[in-house]
């Protein structure tokens, strides 16, 4: 249309019929007269409407499942990681109440014994001096610890200190096939020597061949010249077999040890040997038997058997 006057007043005068039904609306409310056309229109421009929502309502839904799918995401990832840092600080916790645990009971041994110990964990094991047994702790020179001292936790023998480093040490551990060390058996005193067999019992030669030993009786350690490399009285194992046949001047017995070598973490290094041998006071209480029940069963005559029983008696006279 071009602007021409009569274009103008044309306009002018639709806005103003366009203010006329806006105002006449208003002041007819429910009962406009132009409510007829209004519906008109939503009938006819509804389904329009209807369509182009259904159109870009899926692009707006996936989009914000999207979002919301994302977000869903991010506070499960955050959960997980919240849930696997709980169970570490559980594990963490549980790992350090048996430390705490292992620590404890190697003080109570040591304290029995009256031995003078460095705490220390195993960082490492194998065979960095040609050792197949080994362990590496984690104290060494600077902290006191010198070679040929006796290594100890708290179950009984674990090693001997070889090789010493400033903050480290090696220690050959008792099952190993080099490993040699003096025992005593608990009550009778006899003595002999125990050496490693790998994940095989200790092998313990007795120096009397006609010593009375059985299975169950417990060795300690009988001690070294100044106390070096091994001090007296720690916990040794427990007899498992007895070599039936003996020999003419030895005793061959074979020793379950007290000590998991494959399960060491808390061990101790004896720093200052006892005053006095403690013989078997370090040996842990011995088990109690356990009471076999007896049942006693009593025999009742029913009363059909007393019934069919014969009858005895005086005759009549």
């Amino acid at each position: 249309m071009r602007d021409t006057k009569e274009s103008r007043l044309l306009l002018v005068l639709l806005v103003a019929i366009a203010f006329a039904l806006i105002t006449v609306d208003i002041r007819g409310g429910e009962n406009s007269p132009v409510d007829g056309a209004r519906q008109a229109a939503a009938t006819v421009f509804g389904p329009v409407q209807s369509g182009m929502s259904a159109v870009v309502n899926p692009v707006g839904n996936a989009i914000s499942a999207v979002r919301d799918s994302g977000e869903r995401h991010d506070r499960l990832a955050a959960l997980e990681k919240e849930n696997a840092a709980l169970k570490a600080e559980l594990g963490s916790d549980d790992r350090n109440r048996s430390r705490l645990n292992q620590l404890d009971r190697m003080l109570k041994l040591a304290g029995r014994g009256q031995y003078g110990i460095k705490g220390a964990q195993v960082i490492a094991i194998g065979a960095a001096q040609g050792f197949s047994w080994t362990v590496t702790i984690d104290v060494g020179a600077n902290d006191g610890i010198r070679r040929d001292m006796t290594v100890l936790n708290a179950d009984g023998l674990v090693g001997r200190v070889t090789t010493v480093g400033p903050d480290t040490a090696t220690v050959l551990l008792a099952n190993d096939p080099d490993f040699t060390v003096g025992t005593r058996m608990e009550g009778s005193d006899e003595l002999g020597f125990a050496s490693g067999q790998g994940d095989r019992p200790l092998r313990v030669q007795l120096l009397n061949a006609k010593a009375d030993v059985k299975k169950g009786d417990r060795l300690v350690t009988f001690g070294s010249q100044a106390d070096r490399p091994f001090v007296p009285g720690v916990p040794v194992g427990v007899v498992s077999r007895v070599d039936p046949s003996g020999g003419d001047l030895t005793r061959t017995v074979y020793v379950t040890p007290y000590v998991s070598f494959t399960k060491l973490d808390i061990v101790g290094v004896v720093v200052r040997a006892p005053k006095k041998d403690p013989r078997d006071e370090v040996l842990p209480p011995k088990p109690r038997p356990t009471p076999t029940p007896t049942v006693t069963v009593t025999v009742t005559p029913s009363a059909d058997a007393s019934a069919d029983a014969p009858v005895t008696g005086r005759p009549q006279q």
